[in-house]
């Protein structure tokens, strides 16, 4: 299952984790161990933010993947379910009206 994540990274802790290194640290550990199909950083309502685009096996993926986020960055996460043009269309192939 193909799933966006969506994090977010309260200010403060994020700023305590430039400064003693832990956001590159843990951003690289998470892109080496996870590697995304794309990832995206940008500031979302005052707060650094990342897109992750992953394809995971199995859901139960999901917390191996979010718990590093949410233990070492205090992030925010949200997984949201996503397809590929070619899903789409061998989606839209099985709708029946």
């Amino acid at each position: 299952m193909r799933i966006m994540l969506r994090v977010t990274i309260p200010v403060e802790h994020g700023n305590k984790a430039i400064k003693d290194g832990s956001l590159a640290k843990t951003i690289q550990s998470f892109m080496d161990e996870h590697r995304p199909e794309a990832a995206y950083f940008f500031p979302q309502n005052g707060r650094r933010a990342a897109l992750f685009f992953l394809d995971l096996k199995d859901t139960t993926d999901i917390p191996r993947i979010g718990e590093p986020l949410f233990i070492h960055l205090n992030a925010d996460l949200e997984v949201t379910p996503v397809m590929s043009a070619d899903d789409l269309k061998a989606g839209l192939a099985k709708v029946k009206l």
